[in-house]
């Protein structure tokens, strides 16, 4: 058995294995698609530790597809239903793999199965941070860095939908991109100060981390909050600044809210780039550069 160690981009291979078969709760899906995140190419390269177990590892937590087949137990789905699901364990870049039935969401009528995989790690992210953490409320002003990426655009349309203002920093290339998606007002970060435009933000959705991070804390207002995705906050200026702490996450997965607001138009996941899963190693170089608009989707032949 190979010990865990850290992996480059060089040590992604596709390989053939044999396809898992579903138990008891679960069922096989062909997969169609698999969005890659930050996360995925994290973890390969060791940033948050060790590789967790023995190599190989199959990376990728978002798929989308169709049932290829049902466990013992399981109701409610049919052969070749189209599906898409967040993964509890990293599996996603394969032809196949198992998933406990409950964690599989219908894909909706008018989303193909790309823009399926796009939404699992992202939109949920974006929920979780906008609701569940931040408490964002109609009415109230939210400022969200990296408003264009994966988690950004996802937060964008969702904010919006809620009945809040949204204002997301940007590159100037993609502002009338989020003016459409539902902005309302855009700050190019690469020439603008957002801190001396911004003052009283009700919510701080943070994607970036770093300096961005650092100059938002004042322009919150009093009792407001920060919710930062990639790092943590500083507990001290939260407190200088007279900000509330986020609360936890909310229970459940709002997976199936997002996908009714994605069968009803009102959310649309956005794909920056598709490449094939044999070009995983790609799609990663792609992701690391921070700058992609959207989702970078992987597509899986059969």
């Amino acid at each position: 058995m190979q010990a865990a160690r850290f992996l480059g981009i060089a040590d992604m291979q596709v390989q053939d294995v044999a396809a898992p078969t579903p138990g008891p709760g679960e069922v096989l899906v062909r997969v169609e698609a698999a969005g890659v995140n930050p996360i995925d190419w994290k973890l390969r390269s060791g940033k948050f530790g060790a590789n967790p177990k023995a190599l190989p590892i199959t990376p990728g937590y978002d798929i989308a597809g169709r049932v290829a087949e049902i466990g013992a137990g399981v109701a409610g789905f049919a052969k070749d239903d189209p599906v898409f699901a967040l993964l509890h364990r990293q599996a996603g870049y394969a032809q196949f793999v198992t998933v406990p039935a409950a964690d599989l969401v219908r894909t909706p009528a008018n989303t193909d199965a790309a823009h399926a995989a796009a939404i699992p790690t992202a939109a949920q992210t974006a929920w979780q941070a906008l609701f569940d953490e931040g408490g964002l409320e109609r009415g109230q002003t939210v400022l969200i860095h990296g408003a264009a990426g994966g988690v950004g655009h996802f937060a964008v349309q969702l904010a919006r939908h809620a009945g809040a203002r949204v204002i997301g920093t940007a590159s100037a290339g993609n502002a009338e991109f989020l003016k459409s998606i539902g902005a309302d007002e855009t700050i190019d970060y690469k020439t603008q100060k957002f801190e001396e435009l911004v003052h009283d933000v009700d919510l701080v959705l943070d994607t970036v981390g770093g300096d961005t991070l650092a100059r938002s804390y004042g322009g919150v207002r009093k009792g407001g909050t920060i919710v930062t995705i990639v790092t943590r906050l500083d507990a001290a200026k939260m407190a200088e600044h007279g900000l509330r702490m986020p609360a936890e996450d909310g229970p459940g997965s709002p997976l199936q809210k997002i996908a009714a607001l994605v069968a009803e138009g009102a959310v649309k996941p956005e794909i920056g780039a598709t490449f094939p899963l044999a070009q995983a190693q790609a799609a990663h170089e792609q992701s690391e550069t921070g700058h992609a608009r959207g989702k970078i989707v992987l597509t899986v032949s059969p």
